[in-house]
């Protein structure tokens, strides 16, 4: 088989990967795809570096197996830790991470009133794309917020409540009406409310969702490497516990029928 039509193989540590996921479904039609949701060890956001590295080559390991032509880390966490590591074992084959795409992306967005990046615990402490900001804007002023909770509520797909209500307005305490104008959503998990946060912070701010960044980034990229893919649209679904709360959960990311889930050991 030609590379061309390979699979495009995603993971994540849950769900959150789907938001990119469907994306890029929408990006390239074209293309076959491999998500593998780590869902057993979720989430990464709140364990260590080393750690995540680990779980990060394990999923990898297993959708390079499968011969895929490219990858995408569709977790921040596990991106802002391992993606220049995985990109050196498997080099020639392309991996792409979700941080950069949204780091440039909120910087061609942001004002002098600075970005506001909202993640996983993990990925503030890492501190990625503060680095990658300054590195592109050494002067714009850059703010970090930990969300643990949303990730916990998007894994449960409560979205629609007034905890989830509450709990936006807690974690944006400080920056509401004052704060920066650009606001990062640096986790996976985070589009999913990107309608309450929009409507909590009001029309002044700029939202940049990095699941859509990301799947501009791989399109574009794959277009410039002449490896795109003209007569595929099949997605395979691989997770690592619970494969009908993935199925169920899964389709209200994807709005789609999701069917065939294997279970995979890593």
């Amino acid at each position: 088989m030609s590379t061309e039509k390979l699979p495009i193989g995603v993971f994540d540590s849950g769900m959150g990967g789907l938001t990119v996921l469907k994306e890029l479904c929408q990006r390239l039609p074209d293309e076959d795809f491999i998500y593998l949701g780590d869902t057993a060890r979720l989430p990464y956001g709140t364990k260590s570096p080393q750690t995540v590295h680990k779980y990060a080559i394990q999923a990898a390991d297993i959708l390079m197996q499968m011969k895929v032509k490219a990858l995408v880390i569709a977790c921040n966490t596990a991106a802002s830790f391992s993606l220049d590591k995985l990109a050196s074992v498997y080099h020639p084959t392309p991996v792409y991470g979700v941080i950069e795409p949204g780091a440039v992306k909120a910087c061609e967005q942001v004002d002098t009133s600075g970005i506001l990046v909202l993640a996983t615990e993990g990925t503030v402490s890492g501190g990625a794309y503060q680095r990658l900001i300054l590195s592109k804007n050494p002067k714009v002023p850059v703010f970090a917020r930990a969300c643990p909770l949303w990730v916990t509520l998007a894994e449960q797909r409560q979205q629609d409540d007034h905890i989830t209500w509450n709990l936006i307005e807690y974690y944006l305490q400080g920056f509401i009406e004052k704060g920066p104008k650009t606001v990062l959503l640096g986790c996976t998990h985070f589009p999913l409310f990107s309608p309450m946060i929009r409507e909590v912070l009001g029309e002044a701010y700029t939202v940049v969702d990095s699941a859509i960044t990301t799947a501009n980034h791989v399109a574009n990229e794959l277009e410039l490497k002449g490896l795109l893919n003209s007569n595929g649209g099949e997605i395979s679904f691989m997770a690592t516990d619970g494969l009908g709360r993935f199925s169920r959960i899964g389709e209200q990311f994807l709005n789609t029928k999701i069917v065939n889930v294997s279970e995979v050991d890593l």
